[in-house]
């Protein structure tokens, strides 16, 4: 048997950049930094170091802690090794963890610093759903209907902590917001679960897919989205045209409303869609918080 290479620092960097998901950086980076923005209306050192922690370090813990303990699901699942993510060596495990930590680590601290009890419990919050989705005991991730809330967390929670650290006043458009994005998110995992039902039941990992069957899932996923656009329509002007941003991801997840859990692989075909989606639906809601910054002004 070959010996494995040895690890040097470059590949270590290369395997850990992998494990971060770059594709994804934005999704949580840029809740965060146009919450606290459009609250603050000021580009300040808290708006700079918060964006820079949830665009690597926080990425770095959700998906670097996810690849250690998937490491089994991920060897039987031949999506893995590139934006999907990363089949992490044996050796790297332990380096991930620590390096996970550490590069959170002074970034938390500012944020304790500058922040109040109320910050300080949403960012407590948002990193125990961080460590806790895929880290025993807890392992949310393998307990169905909880894997797609708390993954939904990771992507609204940078969101919600900006606007309570900029000292926003909530309103019930605000939470209406908060709620569409939540179901986006929910959407998204359960659609995601999908694709994976074959190698996570092989692993012997459960989760919404596994638990209540391809088809359901993708019927469910489609209905949250559906839901995310109607909740937009309640909100203050431009927001309701963000509920046309919800029409193109249904329109991804409609033509496997009939999948089966023999096929529920083929679904990868819409995920792989679904990931440059985001940017584009990223474009048209910035468009749309350009309007509404220069409608509050």
């Amino acid at each position: 048997m070959t010996a494995a290479p040895p690890l040097r620092a470059g590949v270590v960097a290369r395997q850990l950049l992998l494990s971060s998901r770059p594709v994804s950086w934005i999704n949580t980076a840029f809740p965060f930094a146009v919450a606290y923005l459009l609250t603050t209306r000021q580009v300040d050192a808290t708006l700079v170091i918060g964006t820079l922690f949830f665009l690597i370090p926080y990425n770095l813990a959700m998906y670097g802690i996810n690849d250690v303990f998937d490491y089994e699901s991920d060897l039987r699942n031949p999506r893995k090794g590139g934006a999907h993510g990363a089949v992490l060596d044996r050796r790297l495990h332990a380096i991930t963890l620590w390096a996970s930590g550490i590069a959170c680590a002074p970034f938390v601290v500012y944020l304790i610093v500058v922040g109040s009890p109320v910050s300080w419990a949403v960012l407590a919050a948002s990193l125990f759903f961080v460590v806790f989705y895929s880290a025993p005991p807890l392992r949310l991730k393998e307990r169905p209907f909880a894997d797609s809330l708390t993954s939904s967390i990771h992507f609204f929670s940078p969101a919600v902590y900006g606007l309570v650290l900029a000292g926003a006043v909530w309103t019930w458009q605000l939470v209406a917001v908060m709620v569409a994005f939540a179901l986006w998110g929910v959407a998204s995992h359960a659609f995601g679960a999908v694709q994976d039902v074959v190698a996570d039941r092989e692993a012997g990992i459960a989760s919404i897919a596994t638990a209540r069957g391809a088809r359901w899932t993708v019927r469910f996923a489609l209905g949250c989205y559906l839901a995310a656009g109607l909740v937009m329509l309640a909100t203050a002007w431009p927001g309701p045209l963000a509920a046309l941003v919800a029409l193109p991801y249904a329109l991804t997840v409609w033509p496997f409303r009939h999948i089966t859990d023999d096929t529920a692989t083929a679904a990868t075909k819409g995920w792989d869609r679904f990931l440059w989606l985001n940017q584009l639906a990223g474009f048209l809601v910035t468009l749309l918080l350009i309007w509404y910054w220069l409608l509050t002004q």
